[in-house]
């Protein structure tokens, strides 16, 4: 398991398209950048939060492989605690609810935690597939710091959706398609339903 390879290629592009993890013969795949926030129609609105989370959690990968075998806890107030508050400032300035964007990072945050978790059980259960190389955890923060943002503005751009009665079953068919589309294993997928219960409103 390369991770870190990885990391570089992604890091240098700027963009998580092609994070893969290599667990069991199971590959995941990040997904493309998804299209402007402007799309019309629920769908057009409600997928691109699903294609920002799984990217989001692609970065969870690299966060493991960073923290794996060191001091460095998995759960990190201080860390959550700057990135709520810089979201919430983010949501202000493009005319999203502060409050709802916090809530949704809540989860998108439990959300990385349930991949990182998943990953130190199976390195601890199988060292053979622990990363070889460690991925600087302050390069990587830069590409959720760019996620988070794009995520902010696709929360701004999608209230209409997020706040209809059908909400929760067009962000159910966003989700299988970016599932199916990318490749997600049982774990990533675990974690992408974590990561959306307060995308609707409802």
């Amino acid at each position: 398991m390369r991770i870190a390879t990885h990391s570089r290629r992604l890091l240098a592009v700027g963009a998580l398209a092609s994070v893969l993890l290599s667990g069991g013969g199971t590959a995941v795949a990040a997904p493309a950048q998804p299209a402007a926030a402007a799309s019309v129609g629920p769908y057009g609105q409600l997928r691109p939060l699903a294609d920002l989370s799984a990217q989001r959690l692609a970065t969870a990968d690299l966060v493991a492989a960073a923290k794996y075998g060191t001091d460095s806890p998995i759960d990190d107030p201080a860390r959550e605690r700057q990135v709520l508050d810089a979201v919430a400032g983010q949501a202000k300035e493009v005319g999203a609810d502060p409050e709802a964007t916090v809530r949704i990072f809540r989860d998108q945050i439990e959300a990385n935690k349930v991949v990182q978790r998943g990953l130190f059980r199976r390195w601890d259960a199988d060292p053979s597939q622990a990363p070889e190389e460690r991925p600087d955890l302050a390069e990587v923060r830069k590409e959720i710091n760019r996620v988070n943002g794009e995520l902010v503005r696709g929360i701004a751009a999608s209230a209409d959706a997020r706040t209809a009665p059908y909400c929760g079953g067009v962000l159910t068919a966003a989700a299988v398609h970016v599932r199916h589309e990318n490749r997600l294993d049982t774990l990533h997928s675990v974690a992408l339903g974590r990561a959306l219960p307060s995308v609707c409103a409802h």
